[in-house]
């Protein structure tokens, strides 16, 4: 019977909460129903060894600190060296059009200039990798609590999507005069210019001419936020990615 009894129990505090959060996200704007709906999640979300539960505070720097870890991680990763170029899962290639044509070139004697416009491409989204660090830090300052909240109990890439969203437009601006000026730095534009204005000159052929930089900078953004969200993942589910006490705790399980 005690059993019976705590087990209705726990049902009826699940649902509560669930009803409270629900409720915290229908009317969101209202700082009352917000800190509701956090008290909400904190009471359902345990922390730590002893069980105790998170506070508002804990979750929003919880979460700012492992978007912090995860773009300052992936930001440093990129920036290197080859940070695009020997990553298989974001290496920069020819575009779709100009992979068509590779063979054709390749078998024409340009083999090295198609291999040299890859490498020059990748260098280029190196180089603007650089200058994602500032716009991510303004991005996790403005967190709001109602973002913290969803983000938690979102999937596994939740936060990388809120970075998505809030800074696409100004990593874009801040990457296409970088990237333009790296093709330059590296002769990607000349390599470009090489291959597809010899290629063009065949008859009968479909003329290539797509703007370079502006793939490149896509490119290049993909493959920062597919890094950032291999980060995020990281710190969910793997406890030695939690290199602090604060996320131990948020993304305790």
């Amino acid at each position: 019977m005690k059993k019976l009894i705590f087990s209705l129990s726990l049902f009826l505090l699940i649902h509560v909460s669930q009803a409270q959060i629900l409720k915290g996200l229908l009317n969101n704007g209202k700082d009352s129903t917000a800190n509701n709906a956090v008290s909400a999640v904190s009471g359902l979300i345990k922390g730590g060894t002893n069980g105790t539960a998170l506070s508002k505070d804990d979750i929003i720097n919880g979460l700012k600190q492992a978007l912090e870890v995860g773009t300052n991680n992936s930001v440093t990763k990129l920036s290197a060296l080859d940070g695009y170029f020997k990553n298989n899962a974001i290496k920069i290639l020819m575009p779709p059009e100009a992979q068509k044509v590779e063979k054709t070139l390749r078998d024409m004697g340009l083999g090295n200039e198609v291999d040299n416009a890859v490498l020059a491409m990748n260098r280029a989204a190196e180089d603007a990798a650089k200058s994602a660090a500032p716009i991510f830090v303004n991005a996790i300052k403005g967190m709001t609590i109602q973002d913290g909240m969803q983000l938690l109990q979102g999937g596994d890439s939740a936060a990388t999507h809120y970075l998505r969203e809030k800074t696409t437009a100004s990593l874009t601006t801040a990457f296409k005069p970088i990237v333009a000026q790296s093709l330059e730095k590296v002769d990607a534009t000349k390599y470009w210019n090489s291959v597809f204005s010899t290629y063009n000159k065949v008859p009968f052929v479909k003329k290539i001419n797509p703007d370079l930089t502006s793939y490149v900078t896509e490119k290049a953004l993909n493959g920062l936020f597919y890094q950032v969200a291999q980060e995020e993942q990281k710190i969910r589910k793997d406890p030695l990615a939690r290199t602090t006490d604060l996320l131990k705790k948020v993304f305790a399980k």
